[in-house]
């Protein structure tokens, strides 16, 4: 590579080659350089050669990786590849370059060959990609930022919920218990109504209070909490469905049962739950048709299933129809919720180590099927 062992033609394809080549010896100070690498740098090759090592053409950050990292490895194996550097130029910016060396010995010394090819391209892809990192980065913070708010906003929430809904509970009782206990002789029909009213208004706040309790102490603690103990389903059943036929007057209303109905179950629970399938039933079934609980003993678990006829539920929201504020049809103006029914229906179910299914068919008509174990490890 020296120039005295060039060809006219060859220094020519040596000075004009589309890369940086230099030669240097073993501590780095410039042999010979190029046209090319010396136009890179706005200097003659005279400035260069014998006159500067190549490592002090390069940044401070450059200097140091040289030293540690591909100098040492250059001794090592005899050669480096694809080695990023900066060349510090005197009236111009950093010029990025990939680097490329061999270790040879030429007559009674060793020499360093590079050969050098702008990356500036490189560069700004690599700096566009550390930028994107960057944003990514400061995007996934953010959000995660704010789906941390949004818990606390939303736990605070469900927090002054349960608060409320419970401060509710004594003055709406106090409103119940006044109602009731108005005497029903000296009242002109009018009245007797007024107070109907006042009764049936007050029954639907208390579910409903009692609805938003439970979703707090669903959302906020380990679950609903249950009371097991020995019962037979069929008159736990029974008994709610004589006390909903109340809350819906007019509305066809029937149980049916199979089997044996003993098990350890929270009959309290269980009435609940009743009453929320039955609620739904009535809300978005259709009003001239028959509601159908059937409660069924099984070998080592029991069922209890709710069917009503009417309108499909939308197979979109089949899977997410246990979540709370979701409502599979606008519901009849006459029975409003919250949307928690389904939700505390999920919730009593698996307290129990249950779970619970929906089936909806065009013509076929609801069905919500909850399986329940009948002891509390599940056997029979």
């Amino acid at each position: 590579m020296g120039a005295d062992a060039l060809s006219p033609d060859a220094r020519i394809v040596f000075d004009e080659a589309p890369c940086g080549l230099v030669r240097t010896d073993e501590k780095g100070l410039i042999l010979r350089a190029n046209v090319t690498f010396c136009r890179w740098l706005g200097m003659e090759e005279g400035a260069l050669v014998g006159l500067k090592t190549f490592h002090e053409l390069l940044t401070m950050g450059g200097r140091i990786f040289h030293q540690t990292h591909w100098g040492p490895l250059l001794q090592l194996q005899g050669s480096v590849a694809e080695v990023k550097v900066e060349l510090v130029r005197a009236s111009a910016p950093r010029l990025p370059v990939i680097l490329n060396a061999v270790r040879r010995s030429a007559g009674d010394r060793v020499v360093h060959d590079l050969a050098l090819y702008v990356a500036l391209d490189r560069d700004k892809y690599e700096r566009e990609l550390v930028a994107s990192r960057n944003a990514l980065e400061r995007l996934v913070a953010e959000t995660e930022r704010l789906h941390d708010d949004a818990k606390v906003r939303a736990s605070f929430a469900e927090q002054m919920v349960g608060i409320v809904s419970h401060d509710l509970r004594n003055p709406l009782s106090t409103v119940q218990l006044g109602a009731a206990i108005l005497p029903a002789d000296g009242l002109t029909p009018a009245q007797l109504k007024t107070v109907g009213r006042m009764v049936r208004a007050a029954d639907r706040a208390q579910r409903l209070i009692a609805d938003l309790l439970d979703f707090t102490r669903a959302r906020l603690g380990d679950g609903l909490g249950v009371a097991r103990a020995p019962v037979d389903l069929h008159r736990v059943v029974g008994q709610a469905i004589e006390e909903l036929s109340l809350a819906f007057p007019g509305r066809a209303l029937r149980h049916v049962s199979d089997g044996d109905g003993e098990a350890t179950l929270d009959a309290d629970r269980v009435a609940q739950l009743v009453g929320n399938l039955v609620a739904n039933a009535m809300a978005y079934g259709e009003p001239s048709s028959t509601v159908t609980v059937t409660s069924c003993g099984e070998a080592t678990s029991c069922t209890l299933s709710v069917h009503n006829l009417g309108p499909p539920i939308a197979s979109e929201l089949l899977p997410r129809l246990f979540a709370p504020m979701t409502r599979g049809a606008p519901e009849s103006p006459s029975v409003r919720s919250v949307g928690l029914g389904l939700f505390i229906v999920r919730a009593i179910a698996l307290a129990h180590g249950g779970s619970v299914e929906v089936v909806s068919k065009e013509g076929a008509g609801t069905t919500f099927t909850v399986r329940l174990p009948r002891t509390i490890d599940g056997s029979a």
